[in-house]
């Protein structure tokens, strides 16, 4: 079964917007005003805020975005940051980086109305419904908002996918004698203290995903991600799951030379190690296709509100999308932009390929199984 885990849910109600304060430190108290006294902190649409033109003038008025948990290697950020730096003149200012979906939503919950709080969030689908329920989030509707499928974004804006991929296995080959093509071989002895994730299931939306690709594989469904959890205390038990976090620089050391990950980590990874000799290879395992979006959102106290819905016409414009899939993640416009002859068909065809029709998980679902990793992961 091929799953997308979309940032999904359907949710219903309408968030009432306040206008955000703007840092304290800024020269311009009227900085997030658009020509014609629009405030950008109640635009849910650039229209709203006086057309893009008018968004950008005031994002470079503000100087400055502020973001957590933004990798330069995740999903190719870096290019995106180095692009939107280039195209407006704003600073993309990540705090950081190496973080996950729940430190993001802690920072807009512990620094509500301060200078440092986060303009833009990006999480994995349960943390973005989370975030949502909580009434944390702005509505705000990119310009190609309407061409997201119904099922990847909020009825009223308050996040939308932008990205996704497969949970994959990234192996050392150099390192590991025959690389894992199922969750069934990972129970085998050669793999001891060989296998990790990047990051706790209960914080990270990658290893959350890796938990219910395991339910999958193991009999498990979208209602029972308990056979995921069981197979985790497998591993564990039998010495082949190590604790350690998996990253760039312990997958080097050689400390994981088993991550399970999103495939465009893991692909990143292998051109990222062919010059420094490690032999990195990806398998989407045959026995637990899961899939899973990242979702954009908001912040509804943003500091800098011009520059965070700039970012996220930025993010979801052809040029933004493509550069998602230089990085080998897949863009949630991709069908849209072949239809509209946009995509970077080069890019596309370097994609890990990977069979099956995605289908797709509840809010309900997704919340009961981040229930049960929550009370039982160790």
């Amino acid at each position: 079964m091929t799953v997308f885990l979309p940032r999904t849910a359907l949710l219903t109600g309408v968030l009432t917007v306040a206008a955000v304060a703007l840092s304290a430190c800024s020269a311009d108290p009227d900085a997030s005003t658009t020509e014609g006294g629009k405030g950008a902190a109640t635009a849910t649409t650039a229209d709203a805020a006086g057309g893009i033109g008018a968004l950008a003038k005031a994002a470079k008025k503000e100087g400055t975005l502020h973001a957590i948990a933004l990798p330069r290697d995740w999903a190719n950020y870096g290019a995106l940051m180095d692009g939107f730096t280039k195209k407006y003149g704003i600073k993309v200012e990540v705090e950081n980086p190496k973080g996950a979906s729940q430190d993001e939503i802690s920072a807009v919950t512990s620094r509500k109305g301060q200078d440092n709080a986060p303009d833009v969030l990006d999480l994995g689908s349960s943390f973005a419904q989370s975030a949502a329920q909580q009434g944390l989030l702005a509505p705000y509707m990119v310009a190609g908002f309407a061409d997201i499928p119904d099922v990847q974004r909020d009825s009223i804006g308050r996040w939308a996918n932008d990205y996704g991929g497969y949970i994959s296995f990234g192996c050392d080959a150099r390192r590991v004698q025959t690389c894992p093509t199922s969750f069934k071989d990972l129970l085998q002895p050669q793999y001891k203290g060989k296998v990790s994730l990047n990051g706790n299931p209960t914080t990270s939306g990658s290893a959350f995903g890796a938990v219910y690709a395991a339910a999958l594989a193991r009999g498990g469904s979208f209602d029972d991600i308990q056979p995921g959890m069981d197979f985790f205390a497998k591993l564990r038990k039998i010495g082949n799951y190590t604790p350690v976090k998996s990253t760039a620089a312990t997958i080097e050391s050689g400390k994981t030379p088993i991550s399970i990950d999103w495939d465009y980590l893991n692909a990143g990874y292998t051109d990222q190690f062919k010059s420094k000799g490690v032999d990195w290879t990806v398998t989407v395992p045959s026995d637990g296709k899961f899939s899973q979006y990242y979702s954009q959102a908001i912040n509804k106290d943003a500091p800098h509100p011009a520059a965070a819905r700039l970012w996220q016409e930025y993010l979801y414009s052809t040029e933004g999308q493509n550069l998602r899939l230089k990085g080998y993640a897949r863009p949630a416009l991709m069908d849209a932009m072949k239809k509209a002859g946009t995509l970077d068909k080069g890019a596309a065809a370097k994609l890990p390929k990977v069979s099956g029709t995605p289908t797709f998980p509840t809010e309900t679902q997704q919340s009961n199984a981040k229930g049960v990793i929550a009370q039982s992961w160790g």
